[in-house]
């Protein structure tokens, strides 16, 4: 049975979070965010979301305390779940994957350090310092997905509903084809 839920999952700086926000905010659903709750753990260990990624490499209670909070939330209709894997998680939820090239993620990435406290930067970083924390950190969370889950590739567009390059559009045309997309997925389930 399809759920009023929105999974939207995707590359870091895809724009999940604005994404997400957005969504929730025209469709008046609540919002989760696995990233803001794991920032929220590495801020509360005085640690950053890298060493965090690292931790949970040995550490599976992490892992687990996040995926719970995604879990719990199957049961509530009407909500957004910006989340790597919470598709996997929610299967009857509508899924959205948000991708764009890796060099436009880590400019995006570097944009957001400046301006978002829970990134749990002070300074920006180097722009190659920044590459190898993003792509360290994808490969930390490809490692924990395939030894925790058995999940080889989280990309892997054919588990999504809808894929939307956040290239080519901007966050309110990604809204606007989320929305209609999401719409008729509803109007299918009737």
């Amino acid at each position: 049975m399809r759920k009023g839920i929105i999974t939207i999952s995707g590359r870091p700086g895809s724009g999940k979070s604005s994404t997400a926000n957005l969504v929730a905010k025209e469709l008046g659903y609540d919002r989760f965010s696995t990233g803001d709750f794991m920032r929220k753990m590495a801020l509360d260990r005085g640690i950053t979301l890298a060493d965090l990624g690292k931790l949970a490499e040995t550490d599976s209670a992490i892992d687990t305390a996040i995926d719970t909070e995604s879990k719990k939330l199957r049961a509530r209709e009407g909500t957004v779940i910006d989340s790597r894997l919470a598709y996997c998680f929610i299967p009857e939820s509508f899924k959205v994957f948000l991708d764009l090239p890796l060099t436009i993620s880590e400019e995006r990435i570097r944009k957001d350090l400046r301006n978002n406290k829970l990134r749990g930067l002070s300074d920006p970083l180097k722009e190659e310092e920044i590459y190898k924390k993003t792509i360290a950190r994808l490969e930390s969370e490809q490692k924990r997905y395939r030894e925790l889950y058995g999940i080889s590739d989280y990309s892997d567009k054919s588990n999504f509903d809808l894929v939307v390059d956040t290239d080519t559009h901007n966050l309110e045309q990604v809204v606007e084809i989320i929305l209609k997309r999401y719409k008729e997925w509803q109007e299918a389930r009737t």
